[in-house]
């Protein structure tokens, strides 16, 4: 739905709602969760609807778990119908096209009283903000590492984990000259639609997606930084990966390949690491076996930036119950349950020492919390979700990954696609 049709929608809608904070009309309110929730986190789900149903007695929640590829489309025909929820998790990188379009309520005056708000990351705090004003609350934020198998490195004469990107490749040689006879064998399993991995090469050698010059948006991927950066992304994926240079890191997820025996290490947020070991899709027999690192940069002590995922909380605008919605988040990101969250293998939203202490103090978790000192962020424009939903990354890296066109001119043509989507009006 363009921004437009959205504004358009929220007229409509906000004009049959109540939408003034303090005691609701109905006390219920209904929550949208995506399903990472409900399979990873349950309990703290369920702890916050005790906490908030303590807090006012006689209220109920509905909390309704969406996934990732429809909960937009919905989320549209909800507010154009005006039955939107009242809490609805977002991509930290789905905001600003809907705060733009004034589809979330302000909760700036309440900032204060959400749990560990003085400590928020600052990179999602940064993501539910807009022209000053908080729209979205910080709720998980994912940074990326490398899991790998530890007996598949000892055989193959790697003693240590690499501390370069050199170093890097050079140990996934030597996987693939131990491991290579077996079919479709990556010392690296790197999907070849994988842009939230790829692009932190663009970072890593000091390019960016895009930058502002003149009041507009200009895509950056043809500077010679980001090309640098690309053609090494290049090198690894071609060298160390069987992967499909045609499908995206979930279909499969690396897991999948990583737990049948078939790659030495891959690279993915913490919660990958449960996936791994699941007896449903996955091999528990690996735990032993499974560590993690930080992907090394160009220089020891550096990192490839990790892309800066994660999810924000936000009130839709026409909703009738915002004070019960703004309460219902407040429980489900105190300490106690953001702390469930970290424990399956999330960063918190917070640099509070009772959270991030999990966390590095959890050999699972210690490098991913290691690896979020060297972040990225998607360009923070209105029209960035449809840069997204256009596929211009995806199709970048596919086509450098299968040589239908150079890293140069991929990289152009991924600027000027980017630079026209988002300069586009509303």
């Amino acid at each position: 739905m363009a921004a437009a049709v959205v504004v358009a929608a929220l007229a409509v809608a906000v004009s049959t709602a109540t939408g003034a904070p303090g005691r609701a009309a109905a006390d219920s309110i209904t929550v949208w969760l995506q399903v990472d929730a409900r399979s990873g986190w349950a309990d703290a789900v369920e702890a916050a609807n005790r906490a908030f149903k303590a807090q006012h007695p006689g209220a109920d929640v509905k909390v309704e778990y969406q996934e990732w590829t429809t909960h937009l489309t919905k989320l549209d025909a909800a507010i154009a119908g005006g039955n939107a929820p009242d809490v609805v998790e977002m991509g930290n990188t789905e905001m600003t096209k809907y705060m733009a379009a004034g589809a979330f309520a302000d909760l700036s005056s309440q900032k204060a009283s959400f749990p560990n708000s003085s400590s928020w990351l600052k990179g999602l705090e940064a993501s539910g903000t807009y022209n000053g004003k908080l729209y979205g609350v910080p709720y998980y934020a994912g940074s990326r590492a490398v899991i790998y198998r530890k007996d598949y490195f000892k055989k193959a004469g790697i003693s240590s984990e690499p501390k370069t990107l050199d170093q890097f490749i050079a140990a996934g040689q030597k996987l693939m000259q131990t491991y290579g006879k077996t079919k479709n064998f990556s010392a690296f399993y790197f999907a070849g639609r994988d842009w939230y991995s790829g692009l932190g090469f663009v970072y890593a050698y000091g390019g960016k997606i895009a930058k502002t010059k003149g009041g507009r948006w200009v895509g950056s991927l043809d500077s010679s930084e980001a090309i640098q950066g690309l053609t090494k992304l290049k090198q690894v994926v071609v060298g160390l990966s069987r992967a499909s240079k045609t499908t995206d890191e979930s279909h499969p997820f690396p897991t999948v390949p990583f737990a049948q025996g078939r790659s030495a290490s891959f690279i993915g947020p913490g919660w990958q690491w449960g996936y791994a070991l699941d007896p449903k899709v996955g091999n528990p027999k690996l735990a032993p076996q499974m560590a993690a690192f930080p992907l090394p940069g160009r220089k020891q002590g550096e990192y490839v930036p990790g892309f800066l995922g994660g999810s924000d909380l936000a009130v839709p605008v026409t909703s009738k119950n915002r004070q019960l919605a703004a309460d219902w988040i407040k429980a489900f990101t105190a300490t106690p349950q953001m702390s469930a969250v970290v424990k399956a293998g999330n960063l918190p939203n917070s640099t509070a020492p009772a959270l991030l202490n999990i966390a590095k103090t959890n050999p699972k978790l210690a490098p991913f919390a290691e690896s979020s000192k060297f972040s990225w962020f998607v360009p923070q424009s209105k029209n960035w979700v449809n840069v997204e939903n256009a596929n211009v990354l995806q199709n970048m890296l596919t086509s450098i990954f299968t040589n239908r066109k150079t890293v140069k001119q991929a990289a152009v043509d991924a600027s000027q696609q980017i630079t026209e989507i988002l300069n586009e009006s509303a």
